[in-house]
């Protein structure tokens, strides 16, 4: 990343736009996706998925008083529709999630909309990479004592390669260029118009377990691909 930073014009960050980028880092890829972490790990997969599909309801809201975009009947209806296809994809709500859970993750999907926003509003001035490269090193200098710290309350801790190779992939795809994609969508469109793309999240993670791990597909997950796939496609629609 600090190569192809070399590489690029970019511009120097201003001192105002400083607190933003730090809580970029810190609120964002730091604390909030803890926070996704550890409220998946307190409650269901399930639940947690239908709680943080709630981001575009939250980034919508957070965008009209922050950037004030203009909250369209349109909007809310992609994001419905999309939200309404995840919930039918997890099977709904059966109550075996703990409640602190549900909690946290409320708590990660309200400061990740937030974040969003942020990133929003400073990849208007600046380079979407260089924004994503100093969130991850703010959040890397962040999470590095709580990792060492688990290392050595956590027994058995085994790496060997596929563990490496896991770890890589997780770092340089599903971190590093997810953000670098997230970041730009919220540099060239509206905060509003990207939230919607959101909910395809677990549609995708659903068909990848189909896909890799031999998992079954319902019907429901069908309906729910289609509400989604709908809501995401009149976002488009001019």
């Amino acid at each position: 990343m600090f190569i192809i930073l070399k590489q690029k014009k970019l511009k120097t960050i201003e001192k105002q736009d400083y607190k933003y980028v730090f809580l970029i880092g810190f609120l964002g890829y730091f604390v909030a996706i803890s926070a996704q972490l550890l409220g998946t790990k307190l409650s269901n997969a399930s639940l947690a998925s239908l709680v943080n599909a709630m981001c575009p309801v939250a980034i919508m809201l957070f965008a009209v008083f922050i950037l004030k975009e203009k909250l369209t009947v349109k909007k809310v209806t992609c994001a419905l529709l999309a939200i309404f296809g995840v919930y039918v994809i997890v099977g709904g709500v059966n109550g075996s999630g703990q409640t602190l859970g549900i909690l946290i993750s409320i708590f990660s999907v309200i400061l990740w909309s937030l974040v969003s926003v942020f990133i929003r509003k400073v990849t208007q001035k600046y380079d979407s990479f260089q924004i994503t490269t100093y969130g991850i090193i703010i959040a890397a200098i962040c999470t590095l004592p709580l990792a060492i710290w688990e290392l050595t309350v956590t027994a058995n801790v085994q790496l060997d390669g596929s563990v490496v190779l896991a770890m890589l992939y997780i770092g340089l795809v599903c971190t590093a260029l997810s953000h670098v994609l997230w970041n730009k969508s919220l540099s060239l469109i509206d905060a509003g118009t990207c939230s919607v793309f959101y909910p395809v999240q677990p549609m995708v993670a659903v068909f990848l377990g189909w896909l890799f791990l031999g998992e079954n597909i319902s019907l429901n997950f069908v309906f729910g691909a289609l509400l989604i796939i709908g809501g995401v496609l009149l976002s488009l629609v001019g």
